[in-house]
C-alpha cells in the first residue's frame, strides 16, 4: 500500500519488484497522470482516497499489508496513528516525514522529541529512524529536512487497560512541565492514592512525564484503575 502515490514514480518501482500495489492518492489532479504511469502493469490498483479519513477495514480487508508513504507534515502523525490503531493488518511501514515528526514517532524517554505520540506508537510497534533525507534531494527544495522511519507492528508489551493508559498519557503530556504526581491528580486520583501509586511503581514524586517509559505509565494506569481509586479519567 502506497499512501500519496502522486505521479507514480515510486509506484512503478514497487510494482517492478513483483509486489501488488494499492496506490492511494487524494489529489484528483494527479490521478490521470498516475494511472498513465502505471498503465503498463496489471500489478497496481489506483484508488482515490484520503488517508486521514478512509475506512481502512473496508479498503484493505483482512490480508496483510506493508505501507510506504511520503507524508507531508500536517497529516503525517494522524495518518500513521490511524493506520496503527485502525488497520491491524498493516504489519509494517516505511514512511518519509519531516525530521522532527520522525524523531517524535521513534523517540524514547529522555529524548528531545519524546511525548504522547511516541508512547502511542510504542504501545503497538517498534519504531526507528532509518536514515536522514536532506532537503537538497527534493525539487522544489523545502525548508525542512526529512527522515525515513520504519515502524514494525508487534503485540503491546504491557497489559494495562488501553483506554485508561492512553487517557493517562494524554493528561500527563498536556502540561509537560508538570510532574507525574500532578498529572495523576489532574487525572482524578486522590492525593493519597497518587502517592501510593507512585511508590508502588517506583516513580519519584518529582518525576516528569518525559522521563517515564511505557511500562511505568502502564503500572500507574493499573493503579488508577483499581477499585477504590477515585479517578475521573477523561
Amino acid at each position: 500500500m502506497e499512501v500519496g502515490a502522486g505521479l507514480g514514480s515510486l509506484t512503478v518501482a514497487l510494482a517492478a519488484t513483483g509486489a501488488r500495489v494499492l496506490a492511494i492518492e487524494v489529489d484528483e489532479r494527479l490521478l490521470a497522470a498516475l494511472r498513465e504511469a502505471v498503465g503498463a502493469t496489471d500489478r497496481v490498483e489506483v484508488v482515490r482516497a484520503d488517508a486521514a479519513r478512509v475506512d481502512w477495514k473496508e479498503l484493505l480487508g483482512v490480508e496483510p499489508w506493508i505501507m510506504v508513504a511520503n507524508l507531508p507534515y500536517n497529516v503525517a502523525t494522524p495518518v500513521v496513528m490511524r493506520v496503527l490503531e485502525e488497520a491491524p493488518n498493516v504489519q509494517r511501514m516505511l514512511v518519509m516525514v519531516q525530521r522532527e515528526v520522525g524523531e517524535r514517532l521513534a523517540a524514547g524517554p529522555g529524548d528531545e522529541q519524546y511525548g504522547a505520540v511516541s508512547l502511542r506508537v510504542a504501545y503497538r510497534a517498534d519504531a526507528s529512524v532509518v536514515r536522514p533525507v536532506a532537503r537538497t534531494v527534493f525539487w522544489p527544495q523545502p525548508n525542512v529536512d526529512s527522515v525515513l522511519v520504519r515502524i514494525e507492528r508487534r503485540p503491546p508489551p504491557v497489559r494495562a487497560d488501553e483506554r485508561t493508559l492512553m487517557d493517562l498519557i494524554r493528561v500527563s503530556f498536556a502540561q509537560r512541565r508538570k510532574t507525574v504526581r500532578n498529572a495523576l491528580l489532574r487525572f482524578g486520583m486522590a492525593s493519597a492514592d497518587a502517592r501510593a501509586a507512585l511508590e508502588a511503581c517506583g516513580v519519584g514524586a518529582g518525576t516528569r512525564p518525559e522521563e517515564l517509559g511505557l511500562e511505568a505509565f502502564a503500572c500507574l494506569a493499573d493503579a488508577a484503575g483499581q477499585p477504590g481509586s477515585a479517578t475521573g479519567g477523561a
